[in-house]
């Protein structure tokens, strides 16, 4: 399932974080994390930045994958999965089922670059596909294979999408966040037409929501009424304090601690039981 929004900063990092956590800690799932937002927000969350610059810093991220492709034939790849994969992250004690393969800054550079990859023998080299070949032998390992894509529709985002069988679209329900949805459901069918692959609408995920704002209730109201739109997940993930303090990396014993006691973390259990329900009926 990969999470995209063309707006940074709606909750995209959190929403996800949230759901691999609660997946693993509230509903017994094994889950996979994909970060291919260049920020590397979802990959410091999961395993605190110390961590990973030890790991950018040994080339164990998914740019190094990336790079590969660009490396002029012959060149022996230097892409490690099974060392890039992060086991059992999540500072959160009560999580125990969450992989990480995590993201780093050069993902900006190596974009940029691959639009003009070489096609390689026989025009076997796909640049949408390279996440594809490097992680299908893990796939089905996993319940859950939560991907967290750039905000663009760039070739890395691509890659994201081509292992999706579905994606959410967390966001702020206001005007500006919420503009790009449309060209978000063009491209994502416009690109799983040219796979044939399905890549299903799973909904919209409403976050930072503040219920005493007028602009707020209405821009759910039009994204609820409009048809063309992707399904509105029934839960708001609120706007609170401790859900933005829930980005940074501290040891706690359970997510009430980390996402809060005032209804964040009823929220999101809420959010995921109703996530895991659309997954089974649309993908």
């Amino acid at each position: 399932m990969a999470t995209i929004n063309l707006k940074g900063g709606v909750g995209k990092t959190t929403t996800t974080a949230g759901l691999a956590e609660f997946l693993s800690a509230e509903f017994n799932k094994r889950v996979l994390v994909i970060d291919l937002d260049p920020q590397t927000n979802l990959t410091t969350v999961l395993i605190g930045e110390k961590k990973w610059e030890e790991l950018n810093d040994d080339g164990y991220t998914l740019a190094t994958l990336f790079k590969d492709a660009l490396r002029p034939e012959g060149e022996p790849p230097e892409f490690d999965l099974e060392k890039t994969l992060q086991r059992n992250v999540s500072p959160v004690d009560a999580v125990t089922k969450v992989d990480l393969l995590p993201s780093s800054l050069d993902l900006i550079d190596v974009q940029d670059r691959l639009a003009s990859m070489s096609s390689g023998r026989f025009y076997s080299n796909n640049p949408t596909d390279l996440l594809r070949k490097a992680v299908w032998k893990i796939i089905d390992d996993y319940d859950y294979v939560l991907v967290d894509c750039p905000p663009n529709l760039g070739i890395v985002t691509l890659n994201g999408l081509r292992i999706s069988d579905g994606y959410i679209i967390p966001t702020i329900p206001d005007v500006l966040s919420t503009y790009g949805i449309p060209q978000i459901q063009r491209h994502v069918k416009a690109f799983a037409d040219d796979n044939a692959q399905p890549i299903a609408e799973i909904g919209i995920v409403v976050t930072k929501f503040r219920a005493a704002s007028t602009v707020h209730r209405n821009t759910v109201l039009r994204l609820e009424a409009d048809e063309e739109l992707p399904e509105v997940l029934q839960t708001y993930i609120p706007e609170r304090d401790s859900i933005a303090g829930s980005a940074e990396f501290v040891d706690r014993s359970t997510l009430r601690q980390k996402y809060g006691y005032q209804g964040e973390y009823k929220a999101f259990r809420s959010m995921t039981e109703e996530f895991i329900e659309l997954v089974e009926e649309k993908a």
